[in-house]
């Protein structure tokens, strides 16, 4: 038997995603939350009615996975990147807002349209 191994997904941040990590996450522990979504790209479970953006429990130093951060991605294929969007403590919030499941589905149906064009 021939063991197949995955290579990682390409990882994108976003500037908010940026902003908003550095103030949950050590360097370290963000390179591990990237490590693992590029060798995981559909652990989160897809937020419906956003196109396929995903949310996943990220732990944090200080707390477990339930009382850590959130992770707001977007992963389309294997030829695309994943795109971190938005992170944030659950203490903060514990969902998106009507109007930030508009935009990151937005996100979602350019870079769709991007790398499809002309398929809906």
């Amino acid at each position: 038997m021939i063991a197949v191994k995955t290579l990682p997904i390409s990882v994108a941040e976003t500037q908010a995603f940026a902003r908003l990590a550095e103030k949950i996450w050590s360097e370290d522990e963000r390179a591990e939350l990237i490590d693992y979504v590029a060798h995981n790209p559909e652990a989160g479970d897809v937020i419906p009615g956003t196109g396929g953006v995903r949310k996943l429990r990220w732990a944090r130093a200080g707390s477990g996975k339930r009382g850590g951060a959130r992770v707001v991605y977007f992963y389309y294929r294997p030829d695309c990147p994943l795109y971190l969007l938005v992170a944030y403590a659950k203490a903060q919030a514990s969902d998106l807002s009507a109007d930030e499941k508009k935009v990151v589905a937005a996100f979602a149906a350019t870079i769709k349209a991007a790398r499809d064009p002309g398929v809906d």
